[in-house]
């Protein structure tokens, strides 16, 4: 495979009302629309730790294919794409609830069924699981395990339907309209996935209003980033099965430094390309398509200045 630049910065000044992510930059037309750059960075331990070419365009562009393929279901804030790292969005005033939708009893943050089913928890999120359930075990039917959505760069702490509605969070309505979006948009997803060997295990949305009080869909979907992935003929209850393995970064840096108090070491090449690789691996398996990574010869930020150029 060619050397691709990586794009770890996405600057353009000609662009009004800048905002950098952790690995988007943002920027807000006065029209109310707003341009998402997504870039190569990759985020974790609360900080930036490398650039991994294509990672930007993979979950740009799978996020739109399942946009595409879930338009049917729910609105979403998709304008256009006019470039394969860039999306052109209505701005929203984002929920501060971020609605989170399992099928199995998985994961590994303090806020999963499994952490808290393992600490010895059977009521969460509402719900009550049973006794002697195995890691990674299917649920009866799936639920939704909300989060506090952190804006100020906090934790996110786990949520009831309840404490949605007393604490003001959404109103009745909203909460019925995420909730019903979001089991339904997760069928959606797993039925795509059981058709390319995965199991859609886990994912997270993002619900935000537009001027006029619709609940459309933001951020991005069904990606291998915002989801998880494990491939079904590998799957077992009480086994961890096989995923879109993408923590070759963390993973080295873990074993080199603790990454919340040192300075992260240089990471060498082979492990950012098989990182690019897994990307890309994940995004055909997810989509069936074969991905287009452009010219290798062509710089990133200069290609995404001109397709943006009608908008300076």
């Amino acid at each position: 495979m060619a050397k691709f630049k990586a794009l770890a910065e996405a600057y353009i000044p000609e662009l009004p009302n800048y905002y950098r992510g952790k690995v988007r930059e943002n920027y807000d037309l006065a029209d109310g629309r707003r341009i998402i750059i997504a870039t190569d960075r990759i985020s974790a331990f609360d900080r930036i730790l490398a650039a991994i070419p294509l990672k930007g365009q993979v979950l740009t562009q799978t996020a739109r294919y399942q946009f595409e393929q879930t338009a049917d279901i729910c609105p979403n804030h998709v304008i256009e794409y006019p470039d394969p790292n860039v999306l052109v969005c209505r701005k929203l005033t984002i929920l501060p609830v971020e609605i989170v939708v399992r099928g199995y009893l998985a994961g590994t943050t303090g806020t999963s069924i499994l952490t808290l089913y393992k600490a010895g928890k059977r009521e969460m999120y509402g719900f009550t699981l049973p006794d002697g359930m195995q890691d990674n075990e299917k649920l009866p039917a799936p639920i939704i395990t909300p989060t506090s959505k952190a804006f100020d760069g906090g934790h996110d702490e786990p949520l009831t339907a309840e404490a949605i509605l007393s604490e003001g969070l959404l109103t009745q309505d909203q909460w019925e309209t995420v909730s019903s979006h979001a089991l339904k948009l997760f069928a959606r997803g797993q039925e795509i996935a059981a058709g390319r060997g995965l199991i859609l295990a886990d994912t997270k949305y993002e619900f935000g209003m537009d001027e006029a009080g619709n609940i459309l869909l933001a951020d991005e979907i069904h990606t291998p980033d915002s989801s998880r992935y494990w491939f079904a003929d590998s799957y077992a209850p009480g086994k961890r099965p096989v995923s879109f393995d993408k923590d070759f970064v963390r993973n080295w840096v873990v074993e080199r430094c603790d990454p919340y108090k040192d300075d992260i070491p240089e990471i060498p090449e082979d492990v950012i390309d098989a990182t690019t690789k897994v990307y890309i691996h994940a995004y055909e398996t997810i989509t069936n398509r074969t991905f287009d990574p452009g010219s290798a010869d062509v710089d990133p930020l200069e290609r995404i200045r001109d397709n943006l150029a009608r908008f300076f």
